[in-house]
């Protein structure tokens, strides 16, 4: 487990969970380094896995992506290296391991509950007890056209199936008592009436019955993960979620999203410790701060080429935006406001106002200065700690202990070497700050965030 008895200035010290987020395709990632590789190469992802492993992280993380973003009706380049289905690798990755969690994000809009419980029942066994699963939900048509009649599930409506998919999961997970299984199958005998109950699941969201076909697994759930970040996100996460997955990596809007997520807790009988808060961020080392910076500085501007700033800049104004200079001031016509919702499909939009977006945007070039380019890089920078190992670790360690997070997803912008240089600098630091495990205290992923088990049915 990871509590520890350890204090400093009189207060027990809280333990830092890390985690590490394979970066796939995304503007985040740099492709034109030289030290970039695949990032659907199997052994890419048992480099990375195996080198959070060595650093002690709770679990290794994979994202979703469903269909191929387009913008203007063309393909991003970043996603024509393909999209590899994250069940399968993690299965595969759970050979090769032997310790850290394997999460994979699957979405709620686009499944259904008997097909989801087995795979992760399965992925719980065969890496004994390592699962997670980060549930998403999507209002997106256009990736819905992949899968739904109709091609999308109502906005107001997500939640909802959300919600009712997780705890259809459970029951299909629940339906096996812990010792439903016969000690010796080519006995012929039957299996006791009752320890494999019968579900039946009849509502508008989901019609289902019949029986479970994979035993319960070492965790009994998969440990949860919730990555919404609205009202009806945080209220979701708050009652069934183990983890939440957070875009809120800085220290104040840290703690304002910590403290509203935590104090929803008690109104679903559970306490602070039941829920993880552990936010996406990455990570820059240098050898003085002077060169971290400069190293930041560097990546950033390979992360947002002038093309791809000129895209990000569209996606707001809703127009063809393709005769202005990257490197010059924003245009100066407003918004297309009929435009921006269908220019670029298959990406999450967190713009709502396009006008509102593009007026603070102006404003915020204006007071700086800055061109296209460097207003999108100042945009959609991402926090990070950037800094020597030692600044590093003395940041993450202060900000948990603030309770600015219980601990943070690395995502690393080079596949896949990119957390070497943490793990092997900066990890050894937050150890010598008794802040982090020298190593695993137990075998499931439930050990190594330190949650209870779920209760069993007959308890609850």
């Amino acid at each position: 487990m990871t509590a520890t008895t350890a204090t400093r200035d009189g207060r027990p010290l809280k333990q830092v969970h890390l985690a590490a987020h394979f970066p796939g395709v995304n503007n985040t990632t740099v492709w034109s380094d030289p030290a970039s590789g695949s990032q659907i190469d199997f052994a890419s992802f048992v480099h990375l896995a195996r080198t959070a492993e060595r650093g002690k992280f709770d679990f290794f993380f994979l994202a979703e992506g469903l269909r191929l973003r387009e913008h203007r009706g063309k393909i991003f380049d970043l996603d024509v290296v393909g999209r590899p289905d994250s069940m399968t690798v993690l299965a595969a990755l759970a050979a090769v391991t032997e310790r850290i969690g394997l999460a994979a994000t699957v979405n709620t809009t686009f499944n259904e509950p008997y097909a989801l419980a087995r795979l992760f029942a399965t992925l719980d066994h065969l890496s004994d007890g390592r699962a997670a699963w980060n549930a998403v939900t999507s209002p997106d048509a256009f990736t819905g056209e992949n899968f739904r009649r109709g091609g999308f599930l109502d906005r107001d409506l997500r939640y909802d199936r959300a919600e009712e998919f997780m705890l259809t999961a459970r029951e299909l997970w629940d339906s096996w008592d812990a010792d439903a299984v016969v000690a010796d199958p080519a006995s012929g005998r039957f299996v006791e009436d009752g320890a494999i109950r019968a579900f039946e699941h009849r509502t508008d969201a989901f019609s289902i019955a019949g029986r479970f076909n994979v035993p319960r697994s070492p965790q009994r759930y998969p440990v949860q993960i919730q990555a919404g970040d609205s009202d009806g996100g945080r209220e979701l996460a708050a009652k069934l979620a183990d983890v939440i997955f957070s875009r809120h990596s800085g220290y104040d809007d840290g703690r304002a999203f910590y403290a509203d997520v935590k104090r929803r807790l008690p109104a679903h009988g559970r306490r602070p410790a039941d829920l993880k808060i552990i936010p996406a961020t990455t990570a820059v080392v240098g050898d003085t701060a002077a060169d971290a910076q400069e190293k930041a500085a560097d990546i950033r501007l390979q992360q947002v080429s002038p093309q791809g700033a000129i895209a990000f800049l569209e996606q707001v104004w809703g127009r063809d935006l393709s005769g202005y200079d990257p490197d010059g001031p924003l245009p100066d016509v407003d918004p297309d406001v009929s435009g921006s919702e269908g220019l670029t499909r298959g990406r999450v939009r967190h713009e709502k106002d396009p006008l509102a977006v593009a007026t603070a945007r102006r404003t915020m070039a204006e007071e700086k200065g800055l061109s296209i380019r460097q207003l999108i890089i100042e945009v959609t920078t991402r926090s990070a700690f950037v800094g020597t190992p030692r600044q590093i670790a003395e940041t993450i360690d202060r900000f948990v202990q603030d309770d600015a997070a219980d601990g943070y997803i690395l995502v690393p912008h080079i596949t896949p070497h990119g957390l070497d240089e943490f793990v092997d600098r900066v990890v050894p630091e937050l150890q010598e700050r008794g802040v982090f495990r020298t190593d695993y205290a137990g075998t499931t992923l439930r050990d190594h965030l330190g949650l209870h088990a779920p209760a069993d049915r007959a308890d609850a």
